[in-house]
């Protein structure tokens, strides 16, 4: 029952703060905090669905992951290592000291609090920017950087507050150098395990052709590589990324995404609707000048510090703002951390509830704050420009990578349009990569893969399959999702082509139709034609062939216009043989 209500309150306040323009995450928080305990009280322990909830944090990574590739990350390291450890530090130390300043902690309890404060919202800040398409653009990059490093910075973090623990019976664990000779370790094993053990799996799963066992072994793949990283007291979003990234240059790419995409929503939906179960509106009713203005602080000084550090690293202001105001909020792994902090004695758990509240409160602010500075964001998103080969914004997808689609792919290569390549044949997809041609696997007749592999944002997508692929009912579908793309679809016969009658189709074409006409031309000119009654007599069939085709169009009757058909019987008789 408990499950019912979560999502039904759920769907009901995200679509509401969809309409809204506020966001899911907004609407899910709020959703949790109305059936939590201290409003409607419907629903029940909030912190038993933590460690699933976690979860879509989780997916979320690893999803981020196979969008990077090892050498993309490379390129990124200098913002990774740079900024992001600019970012933790800075807002840190800036955060610990206005708490040492502004309140009787101690400094022990301040950098206990000030240094998870520096934590920003993965869960948050990575799906306004999917959703938002900016997720691999400069600005977008440079907030993943900083997001990465969070993630990474949890280990040195976890160890601080160990150190400063004043509670002797606690175990702080290995000391912080064995953690990161573990923590490295364990993502060499990652990465051998990728590469000699998952890829050699999906490579066999692609052969079956059983699409659930992908579903199954990507969840397996994500849940392993979490799993070890839980065992060894490391940041299990940080193993599941290694994982995504390990597969990102596999065929397998989008096919595993358009798998885990889901179960990542739904996750990540129960992670914050758990978040704002745990709300304690009683302390924030307790303390609501503290509560509001600590938020507030914690949002002036990240948004100063970020921002600070945007200018230092080449940003413009305006877009420098942006980011400072993107990440200007508290983090889920500080829940984490404050908890720590409350095991070693470092603060009481009424603190610890009361800076949860705080942490939340910030989360739910990002939404408003990215509204209403819109219209000053609003010149550096329009100027800036997208990462790889551009050609005036043209982008295909070609789906279907056999004979056919070779040819229409390596034209457009040739007139450099960048190009993804789907196809389900995975030895041809082995042979093309021996040829150095990039083909990922997937059904390319699936929405969600589709959209995957970027079909949202290209202006093209060309249909090469081969048999009776693609029907009308996907090329209506296909229009009905990625309504700015046009649709070019190679049909197997005359009769495939009449299916596609009324389908929304801007150019269709049959298999052999071309080469047939060659190749009657080659034989015309051999026996003597000149090359005026060739091109004659190629406009008398291509004119007679597409009256007739209108005909079977129009009646839907692939047997209509049956006296157009050109035989020798029917010629003769027209020239009064």
């Amino acid at each position: 029952m408990d499950g019912v209500l979560l999502l039904g309150f759920g769907l009901g306040f995200v679509l509401l703060f969809r309409k809204l323009g506020l966001g899911a995450t907004l609407g899910y928080l709020v959703a949790g905090a109305v059936v939590g305990p201290d409003v409607l009280g419907l629903a029940g322990d909030a912190e038993a669905m933590i460690p699933v909830a976690e979860l879509g944090i989780t997916l979320l990574l690893f999803v981020v992951g196979l969008e990077l590739s090892p050498s993309r990350l490379w390129e990124m390291k200098s913002e990774i290592f740079g900024l992001g450890l600019l970012q933790v530090a800075l807002c840190g130390l800036a955060l610990s000291a206005l708490l040492y300043v502004a309140t009787p902690f101690t400094l022990g309890a301040s950098l206990a609090i000030g240094l998870p404060l520096a934590l920003s919202s993965t869960a948050q800040v990575l799906p306004m920017l999917q959703s938002a398409g900016r997720l691999h653009t400069p600005f977008g990059e440079r907030a993943f950087s900083i997001l990465l490093f969070q993630d990474l910075s949890i280990i040195p973090l976890l160890t601080i507050v160990a150190a400063l623990s004043r509670n002797p019976a606690q175990d702080t664990g290995p000391p912080g150098w064995q953690m990161v000779l573990i923590t490295l370790a364990a993502i060499a094993g990652l990465i051998l395990a990728g590469r000699f053990l998952v890829r050699p799996l999906f490579r066999l799963i692609s052969r079956l052709g059983e699409r659930e066992m992908f579903v199954v072994a990507a969840l397996a793949v994500v849940v392993s590589a979490a799993a070890l990283m839980e065992v060894l007291g490391l940041s299990t979003a940080l193993g599941a990324f290694i994982a995504g990234v390990m597969l990102a240059d596999t065929p397998f790419r989008h096919e595993i995404e358009a798998d885990v995409e889901p179960f990542r929503s739904i996750l990540l939906g129960l992670f914050f609707l758990a978040v704002g179960m745990m709300l304690d509106l009683s302390v924030i009713a307790a303390n609501p000048l503290f509560v509001v203005g600590m938020a507030g602080a914690l949002i002036a000084t990240k948004t100063l510090v970020i921002g600070g550090l945007g200018l230092v690293f080449g940003m413009r202001w305006r877009a420098a703002l942006a980011l400072g105001l993107l990440l200007s909020q508290g983090g889920e792994f500080g829940f984490v951390l404050f908890t720590r902090a409350q095991q070693g004695l470092l603060i009481e758990p009424e603190a610890a509830s009361l800076f949860g509240a705080i942490v939340t409160l910030s989360m739910a602010t990002t939404p408003f704050l990215m509204m209403a500075t819109k219209r000053i964001r609003r010149e550096p998103m329009v100027q800036e420009e997208r990462e790889g080969p551009r050609t005036d914004g043209a982008s295909a997808l070609v789906v279907g990578y056999g004979r056919f689609g070779q040819t229409v792919a390596q034209m457009l290569i040739t007139s450099n349009i960048p190009v993804t390549l789907i196809d389900t044949d995975t030895e041809m997809i082995d042979v093309a990569g021996n040829f150095g041609a990039k083909v990922y696997f997937g059904d390319g007749t699936r929405i969600d893969l589709l959209r995957q592999a970027g079909a949202g944002e290209a202006s093209m997508i060309l249909f090469c399959l081969d048999g009776d692929n693609p029907t009308a009912d996907l090329l209506r579908s296909v229009r009905e999702h990625f309504p700015q793309a046009k649709i070019y679809a190679r049909v197997f016969d005359r009769r495939s082509l009449i299916d596609l009658r009324g389908a929304p189709v801007d150019f269709a074409i049959r298999e052999v139709m071309e080469s047939a006409v060659q190749m009657a031309r080659a034989a015309l000119e051999e026996l003597g034609d000149n090359l005026e009654d060739i091109d004659k007599t190629e406009k008398t069939y291509r004119d007679n062939d597409r009256e007739r085709l209108d005909l079977q169009k129009g009646e839907g009757n692939y047997r209509a216009g049956r006296d157009r058909i050109i035989t020798q019987e029917t010629r003769s008789a027209r020239r009064g043989d």
